[in-house]
Parts: structure tokens; C-alpha cells; sequence
């Protein structure tokens, strides 16, 4: 059985939307039939005087934390930036909002709390309520499923635009459900938001089985094998490493100058995956037009494959081979200066600290999995499919 996301019920007829309607999205907002939701909405009957685009932008041209600027469509509609130079830019503003009667949001997640796009739309929910906007929020599939959770979520102190709100790192939610859980935290009104459900998706369903088509939601992702990887792969930013920027595979090959990919293979065995030893040249980002040594991440078992430990491993590995040669990303990271990168993406100092001491990783990561088994004990009171 295929699934049918909120776009496609609202393609097939069966979800109006009345009034003035402005509509959040990216590239991947398409229907089963690559049709975008600016045209879909259009050919629904739906009056769109109103666009806005997450980071990346609404035409997914921006590489990461690059501001993006306001523009128009060819039909002279305004395209309005949530990613500017400053935090306050990632919410919408009351002029904005002015004259909208619900703010339809469309945005393919990839189920890592790092991945912004459903940040940016907890934002646009909670500025839109303020202003007297429904929200519909269009619901798409978790690429990696909703069965699976893993990595704990932040503790205090460690929230920020890869985390807005307390989850685990891969939460195993679809953006409607996550949308549910941010209404309910802010106690926001019920009819604030309206959730356009899935049909035929169920938790145990990954995208391979759901008969929608793949679009790169965003520069870095251009494949479902960078989304399973991604939950490990992203903290890769919070290092001097490369993540694999300026290469067609990214996150899943990763490495630096001078680190031996056989040595890391050899001592590194993951469940559901393989390691290929590997070298690479990034065109751009970090270490670009450099050789680089690393790995490339095969994932052959979805299912056994749990990219958040793997990719701490390894790490932590890395470290080990490169000594005074790792380094941690010190740069302002997402608008945050004081809290190191990969802290921010772990949700505390803990990881970091045990790969600097080089032990204490296997407490770390049980420590973790309790983390992430209280918030999929939590996180019941959100969920929306069997």
C-alpha cells in the first residue's frame, strides 16, 4: 500500500484550504507526482499571498548557515527569509503574518533533531498562534521510520536552532506529530493547529516502503542513504573534520587530511554497516581542494544500523589516529557562540569529554539510551500513527 502525504490528500481533493493562506516550504514540498505545493495549493483553489522559506531557502539553493535574503516568486508573490543573519530572523514577524488566515507548512524532515526545517516550523506555529494564524501543518513520513529512537535529548542549557525543544536525536516523529508536541508545550489553543494526517503510513515503515518519490530537501541530502546515515553523520559539523561538503555523498564519506581510513576501518565494527576505506577531495567547505583520508558509511541493515553510536565510535577513533592533528569546531555554530558545536548537537559536554579522555564512551552511550528510552516513553502523548 503507498502512502499519501497531506499534500497529496489536498492534491486528490480532499482537504480545502479557505481564505488567505501563506505556505512554508522547500523543494522536497512535492506530490506523488513531483508536482509542488505552490501548484498544487493554486490548483486546489487556495489564495497564496504569502511564501516563506526555511535555511537553505525556499529553492534549497544556500549551503549551511548561509543567510538568505527575501525575494518573489514569478508571480510576484513575496518569498519571506526565516534564515537571516540574526536568531530573530528564523520566526516569522507579525507583518508577516498580517491579512493570513492559515499558514500551511509542507516540509520533508529527515528525523534527526539537528535537521532545522521542523525547528523552523515550531517557530512559524508559535508566531503564527500569536498573531491570531491557524496553522495546517501538511504531514509527511519519517524517512527513517518511527519505530527507532536513539541519542537522549538535550540537557539544560543545550538548546538551540539544531534543538529547539527536548528530543532525542533521532526522534522517530513526523513533523505533524512534533508540531502536536510543540502546541501542547506552549499551551497553545487546539484549534491553532490542524494536522493534515498521513494515509497508509504506519511507525514501522521506512520511505523505501512508502512509494513516494525522493527529493533533496536540502543541498547536503541528496539521498535517502545521507538521511540514515545523518543522525551520526551531522556531528561531524561540530569537528575540523569533513563532514564530506563539496562531495556528491556527503555525511556518508567523512574524513581530513592525514587520517588513515584502513587503520580507522580496521578498528572500528558496526552493526548494519560496512567501512570503506576511502580518500576524497572536497570542491568546497571545510579542507577543500585538499586529499583527505577517511571512510565512506555503507549501510546494508537499516534496520540493526544505529547511526548516532556509530558515528560517536568512530569519532572517538578518529581522535585517537589524528591526535594533536583532531580538532574541535570552535566557529559560531547556528547563532550560538559560547557552547561548542558538538556540544550543541550531543546535547551536553558529556561525548565530548569521554572522546577527549579517550575512555568513558561506553558509559556515555548507556547513559544515552536511557535518555532515549524515557523521551519514546514521553513522546506517546504526540504520536498520531499505529
Amino acid at each position: 500500500m503507498s502512502v499519501a502525504t497531506g499534500l497529496d490528500r489536498v492534491a486528490a481533493g480532499g482537504v480545502l484550504i479557505e481564505g488567505r493562506a501563506g505556505l512554508l516550504a522547500h523543494p522536497a514540498s512535492v506530490d506523488r507526482r513531483l508536482r509542488h505545493a505552490r501548484t498544487v495549493l493554486a490548483e486546489a483553489g487556495a489564495e497564496v499571498v504569502a511564501i516563506f522559506g526555511p535555511e537553505h531557502g525556499y529553492g534549497g539553493e544556500a549551503q549551511d548557515m548561509v543567510e538568505v535574503g527575501d525575494l518573489y516568486d514569478p508571480d510576484g508573490v513575496p518569498i519571506h527569509s526565516l534564515y537571516g543573519s540574526t536568531k530573530e530572523t528564523l520566526s516569522p514577524t507579525p507583518a508577516q503574518l498580517e491579512g493570513l488566515d492559515v499558514l500551511v507548512v509542507d516540509l520533508q524532515d529527515v528525523g534527526s533533531r539537528y535537521y532545522t526545517y521542523v525547528w523552523t516550523a515550531a517557530l512559524a506555529l508559535v508566531a503564527a498562534a500569536r498573531a491570531g494564524v491557524r496553522t495546517m501543518v501538511l504531514d509527511r513520513p519519517n524517512p527513517l521510520g518511527g519505530a527507532f529512537v536513539e541519542g537522549a535529548p538535550q540537557r539544560p542549557g543545550h538548546r538551540s536552532f539544531v534543538g529547539l525543544y527536548d528530543v532525542a536525536v533521532r526522534h522517530g516523529m513526523t513533523i505533524g506529530e512534533l508540531a502536536t508536541m510543540v502546541r501542547e508545550l506552549e499551551g497553545l489553543d487546539a484549534d491553532a493547529l490542524e494536522v493534515v494526517e498521513l494515509l497508509g503510513w504506519d511507525r514501522a515503515r521506512t520511505f523505501e516502503h512508502t512509494g513516494l518519490p525522493w527529493v533533496l530537501p536540502s543541498p547536503n541530502m541528496p539521498t535517502l542513504d545521507t538521511a540514515r546515515v545523518y543522525p551520526g553523520g551531522c556531528l561531524i559539523e561540530g569537528t575540523a573534520l569533513s563532514e564530506g561538503r563539496g562531495l556528491t555523498r556527503p555525511f556518508e564519506i567523512w574524513g581530513a587530511p592525514g587520517l588513515d581510513g584502513r587503520a580507522l576501518a580496521a578498528r572500528v565494527a558496526l552493526e548494519g554497516a560496512t567501512l570503506r576505506p576511502t580518500t576524497f577531495q572536497p570542491t568546497f567547505h571545510k579542507h577543500g581542494g585538499k586529499i583527505c583520508g577517511g571512510v565512506q558509511v555503507h549501510v546494508d541493515d537499516p534496520r540493526a544500523f544505529r547511526p548516532y553510536e556509530a558515528y560517536l565510535r568512530l569519532l572517538a577513533e578518529a581522535r585517537a589516529l589524528l591526535g594533536d592533528a583532531f580538532a574541535w569546531r570552535h566557529a559560531p555554530y547556528e547563532f550560538v557562540e559560547e557552547i561548542p558545536a558538538f556540544d550543541l548537537l550531543t546535547g551536553g559536554p558529556e561525548a565530548r569529554r569521554a572522546i577527549e579522555r579517550g575512555r568513558g564512551l561506553d558509559e556515555v552511550l548507556a547513559s544515552e539510551r536511557e535518555g532515549a528510552a524515557r523521551f519514546a516513553e514521553a513522546r506517546r502523548a504526540w504520536l498520531r500513527y499505529a
